[in-house]
């Protein structure tokens, strides 16, 4: 055997290794192939793969809903089979990573979402290393480069995925290469999920640490004790206890509570409006607002300047998933001339009456439960209505000891918040490390290479050699006049 140092240079597609070859998945695979090598009878039951059943970037999919063949073979799905590779097409799957191995299928068949492009190898190529090649990140962001399509509904067309060039080795250094890629991925899995695990820690810690200093319950502030809150005709629950010169109100009578803009389509382009940036659900997160992505909005001056956002300004999730209600943070002027989304709450504080930071902490903790019980559910989306918002239960400490009471809670969450980042930066270099570890792979510098393997140009030869031979056997013969 050798190393894998020797290389053959291949014109135009860069070097490979003794043996391999360049081919195009066109070349290696039927592209959604039609149907099964072997018909189902009507009561045969099979696997259905809808798209939520793929994990992303893990090469794993979940075959355990078992269908009747004859009850979805007139629907509008996708067939597959047993060792058959699944593309995700569509946007954001593909770019997420929705590329697994169909394994597992009940009776080695399945059926699944329209969005999948189907892979199946005509021997050249394993289904697995085909896979792990094609969850690499640059292939995927090579892909995404050329989605056609409309925004939100973005596609890999087919003749680019057909058309896309892989380095092809030897059939048995294929195996070779997949077995110790996955022994080598399990490891960086296991490293990865204990990485989640301490962020998910730490956040929920970060959360819980906030939450007690928004009320008090760290430092010494004296005993905790009952404080009364007049009924307001919401659920509030059992109220926390707040030290003494504390006191209960409610949102609206320390904040003016507005909601957003709702975007009309039809009047984009009148001359007449203005374009502002706004914020957007996925903007306004729990504990930080993300603003890599930032849409823009036209809408008339008067309501540009009216929903403009001030620093200081608490942000608040109207809707969306349950999780999300009451969701947010503060705004601090990141953005000129930004306003707000009408599923996003933006609350004013009157009179410096609450540190914005002890209102946006408390929501945070407090309210995710309160709105939880006080919001309402249409379908699959939730929502609290800017009535009930104003009526959340809100602590106010004494002014004269609330700048403190923010040091206070910032200092905790800094030594709390140094777990958390260690757990980012093992994720970043898990994220790394795999993109290393492929690379290192279909570069041929991950096992070692045998002579006696039969070499892919041989090998891909001979499949295109009887491929055409099936394709003029098919083919039909011209009527003689």
């Amino acid at each position: 055997m050798t190393t894998g140092a020797e290389t053959a240079e291949v014109a135009g597609d860069g070097e490979l290794p003794e043996g391999w070859a360049w081919a195009t998945v066109g070349e290696l695979c039927d592209v959604n192939p039609r149907g099964f090598d072997e018909p189902l009878s009507d009561d045969e039951l099979l696997s259905r793969v809808p798209m939520a059943a793929v994990e992303a970037e893990t090469g794993r999919l979940d075959p355990s809903i078992h269908v009747r063949f004859g009850d979805v073979k007139k629907k509008s799905l996708t067939s597959f089979q047993e060792e058959d590779v699944l593309f995700a097409k569509i946007t954001p799957c593909m770019e997420n990573g929705k590329i697994a191995l169909a394994s597992g299928l009940l009776g080695k068949r399945a059926v699944g979402s329209t969005e999948f492009m189907v892979l199946r190898s005509i021997g050249a190529v394993a289904p697995r290393y085909l896979m792990h090649y094609l969850l690499q990140t640059h292939v995927r962001r090579q892909a995404q480069q050329n989605m056609v399509g409309a925004v939100g509904q973005r596609r890999v067309p087919r003749p680019y995925l057909e058309a896309l060039r892989i380095p092809v080795p030897p059939l048995p250094e294929q195996h070779r290469i997949v077995a110790k890629l996955e022994e080598h991925l399990v490891r960086i899995q296991v490293g990865e999920a204990a990485a989640k695990a301490a962020l998910s820690s730490s956040q929920h810690l970060a959360e819980q640490v906030s939450g007690q200093g928004a009320l008090g319950g760290l430092g010494s502030h004296g005993p905790l004790v009952d404080h009364a809150l007049e009924d307001a005709g919401v659920s509030d629950g059992e109220l926390p206890k707040l030290p003494v010169g504390w006191g209960w109100t409610r949102l609206g009578d320390v904040a003016d509570v507005v909601g957003g803009v709702t975007k009309d389509s039809k009047k984009q382009a009148d001359a007449t409006y203005v374009e502002v940036p706004y914020l957007r659900v996925a903007n306004v997160q729990r504990g930080a607002l993300d603003l890599k992505n930032v849409a823009t909005i036209r809408v008339p001056a008067s309501k540009a300047q009216a929903l403009r956002l001030e620093s200081g300004d608490v942000l608040l999730n109207e809707g969306g998933d349950r999780d999300k209600l009451g969701r947010g943070w503060i705004w601090e002027g990141q953005i000129e001339n930004c306003i707000h989304q009408n599923h996003v709450f933006r609350a004013r504080i009157r009179g410096a009456k609450i540190h914005p930071r002890i209102l946006a902490w408390h929501a945070n903790s407090f309210g995710k439960n309160w709105c939880d019980r006080n919001g309402s559910q249409v379908v699959n989306l939730a929502s609290i209505s800017l009535r009930k918002i104003k009526l959340l239960p809100v602590p106010v400490p004494p002014a004269d000891i609330q700048e403190d009471l923010v040091k206070e809670v910032e200092k905790s969450l800094a030594a709390v918040q140094i777990g958390g980042q260690l757990a980012r930066d093992a994720l970043s270099g898990a994220v790394e490390l795999r993109s290393s570890l492929l690379a290192t792979a279909f570069e041929g510098r991950l096992v070692s290479q045998d002579p006696a393997d039969e070499p892919a140009p041989v090998l891909l030869a001979r499949i295109r050699a009887e491929r055409a031979a099936h394709i003029r056997k098919r083919a039909p013969r011209r009527k003689s006049i």
